[in-house]
């Protein structure tokens, strides 16, 4: 089966919303064994969106709609779709009253533009929204002879995502049309897609053809997504255990986990299962190191804090970074990053201090020292060491590396110095 998905709004195409329903959905139809053929934005102009459509109905076995759902003048999905499959609009009474009572438990009166969400193209299934008053559609027609399932979402992610998970999802998985494919994540980290696929020289090469390799990078690290078109339950786990344990031989310390797993969870399950605190000195990343280490449950058992040294007056008055140091390598350099982890472990009390200090850009970068250099710190009750590394140019992406090659910096360093013995960290 394959699918054309249509994400309909002017803010998709003016750059005002990033589009990631598109995304999201082409990888959850990927998952259900779909092939996601085309993937098009159209603006709220109901000719465009009609003409794209057609083009989707002519050729998809499956369309799917985000967008144009909700009560105001420009949400022209539902009259676009009623008016192609010639399916006149209908109120549905049992929306409607859901729709009211949706806003009363908000406290709010019901727009009068509310009862357009009751509206529903004569012949279409209703899908629930677990989130949000626009409920989804479902319809399966008939397009010049041809069997056509038409599925329509709101726009906003999280009730996209909702009814998509609810009702979507079980639906197509029980359609018979739908092979099956067989998916498993590896997640990398400390080691960029360039470095990984050397190191897993001709293992794509020597793949059969129902077997396929991916790389999937972010600033999180690269992920590898191992396919399995077999159909067969056991043959796809045994084609997907072989792979991963090549990829693991070959990868070596740089697999961290399978799945969603992010490298903060892997470095607080460490931290946790040893007893080991861990506090973070911040000038290039700004307290993002942090951010991703509270981002995990339960983090408080591990995390003390953060000291956000961004000036130099604070490196000094606070970490005890010392001046003579400052004036004579600069703030970017490696004996500053080394104090900086050493003090923040003492100011802290932690026993894991770790220290970022580097050039986010776009300016501040020289010929010695250029933008995306950075300088990590850590220190410990038995060491204390800094390495230095180069990224790109650009500040966002520049502050989320820095902190992912901190985080992963941990990583290895509690899971070398765990290796050495049980006791080698002071509890």
């Amino acid at each position: 089966m394959n699918a054309h998905l249509l994400t309909i709004g002017d803010e998709l195409l003016i750059g005002q919303t990033t589009n990631t329903n598109a995304a999201w959905l082409g990888e959850r139809l990927s998952r259900l064994g779909l092939e996601v053929e085309r993937t098009v934005t159209v603006g709220d102009d109901p000719d465009r969106m009609r003409e794209e459509l057609d083009r989707s109905a002519r050729r998809a076995d499956l369309i799917v709609i985000t967008g144009g759902l909700g009560p105001t003048h420009d949400d022209v999905t539902r009259d676009v779709v009623a008016d192609y499959f010639e399916a006149p609009l209908q109120t549905d009474e049992a929306i409607l009253d859901r729709i009211r009572r949706y806003y009363e438990r908000r406290g709010r009166q019901m727009p009068a533009s509310g009862p357009t969400l009751a509206q529903v193209p004569q012949g279409f299934e209703t899908l629930e929204n677990p989130v949000g008053a626009a409920v989804g559609l479902w319809h399966e027609a008939t397009v010049e002879g041809q069997s056509r399932l038409v599925v329509i979402l709101p726009g906003i992610p999280e009730e996209m995502k909702g009814i998509f998970s609810e009702a979507v999802q079980p639906r197509l998985e029980a359609r018979d049309d739908v092979r099956g494919v067989h998916h498993r994540t590896l997640v990398t980290s400390g080691i960029g897609e360039s470095s990984l696929q050397e190191r897993l020289g001709d293992l794509v090469d020597t793949l059969p053809d129902d077997l396929r390799l991916a790389y999937l990078p972010s600033t999180d690290g690269v992920r590898l997504r191992l396919t399995t078109l077999n159909e067969k339950p056991d043959g796809a786990e045994n084609q997907l255990d072989q792979l991963e344990a090549s990829i693991r031989e070959r990868a070596g310390e740089h697999v961290i986990g399978t799945g969603d797993v992010m490298l903060e969870e892997v470095l607080g399950d460490r931290l946790r299962a040893t007893g080991t605190t861990i506090g973070s000195a911040e000038s290039a990343t700004g307290g993002l190191i942090g951010h991703r280490l509270t981002g995990v449950s339960g983090s408080s058992d591990y995390y003390d804090g953060s000291v956000v040294s961004y000036a130099n007056r604070v490196k000094r008055d606070i970490l005890g970074v010392e001046a003579e140091t400052l004036d004579e390598f600069g703030a970017v350099s490696e004996p500053v990053a080394v104090q900086m982890a050493e003090g923040v472990r003492q100011v802290l009390g932690v026993d894991i201090g770790i220290a970022t200090t580097g050039i986010a850009g776009p300016t501040g970068g020289t010929d010695e020292k250029p933008v995306g250099t950075v300088w990590l710190g850590y220190a410990d009750a038995h060491r204390t060491r800094a390495i230095k590394r180069h990224f790109v140019e650009d500040r966002t992406l520049n502050k989320q590396l820095f902190a992912t090659a901190a985080l992963d910096l941990a990583r290895r360093e509690l899971a070398s110095r765990s290796e050495e013995g049980e006791d080698w960290m002071p509890r």
